[in-house]
């Protein structure tokens, strides 16, 4: 369990509101995309970036030269932000239509990764996360490549999630009303491989690419 603070304690729907790590966890573990906030100089941003848990921490990256790398590696806080949308949620009235998902928010300080060894673990987890295999299948980063890409870890100590599920809340007179209501279910549903043009045909598919699955 997380105990939550003032900033990631849910107020809005609050019975919504997760803040056992497990579950927290399961939710970072699932997303590829998240969504770190920052502002520089009075400006705010939001960049999306890939990003991958290890740990009690979260790994972000990108070009060494961004905005964001730059100004966030240098201490400022950051606010991440991680969605999943499991549904549709179609209810008897307009007002009451809604989503079913699952989301986390973390904030504190990113701390710059200036080790190589932490890198290569962050990259690690990376290419891991998205296909269990690859790393040791491709050909792993060079000191130039590692010294052109910045990471950023984010301790998780100020986190939380809110998550909705299950069928449309309707007000009570709109049950009676000859509207469908239900959910329609989203997933991310992968398609069978695209070989690259310039790939030489005598290379298998690998299983992982083959038969992947989430």
């Amino acid at each position: 369990m997380t105990p939550p603070t003032e900033r990631t304690r849910v107020v809005r729907e609050s019975h919504r509101g997760v803040y056992d790590r497990a579950a927290i966890d399961k939710i970072l573990d699932e997303g590829f995309v998240c969504h770190v906030g920052f502002s520089v100089d009075g400006q705010p941003f939001v960049i999306p970036t890939l990003y991958a848990r290890v740990g009690d921490a979260i790994y972000f990256h990108g070009s060494a030269a961004s905005r964001m790398l730059r100004n966030v590696g240098e201490g400022l806080s950051v606010c991440i932000t991680v969605t999943l949308t499991d549904g549709f949620v179609l209810a008897r009235s307009v007002f009451n239509h809604s989503m079913n998902y699952r989301s986390v928010v973390a904030l504190g300080k990113a701390i710059l990764v200036d080790t190589a060894e932490e890198k290569l673990e962050a990259l690690h987890a990376f290419t891991e996360k998205i296909l269990a295999g690859r790393w040791n299948d491709a050909r792993q980063p060079n000191e130039k490549e590692l010294k052109a890409t910045s990471i950023l870890r984010l301790p998780l100590t100020e986190v939380s999630a809110k998550i909705r599920v299950g069928p449309p809340e309707d007000d009570a007179p709109d049950y009676a009303l000859p509207v469908w209501a239900g959910v329609i279910p989203l997933s991310l549903t992968p398609g069978a491989p695209i070989r690259d043009e310039r790939c030489d045909s005598a290379i298998p598919t690998p299983a992982y690419a083959m038969h992947y699955k989430r």
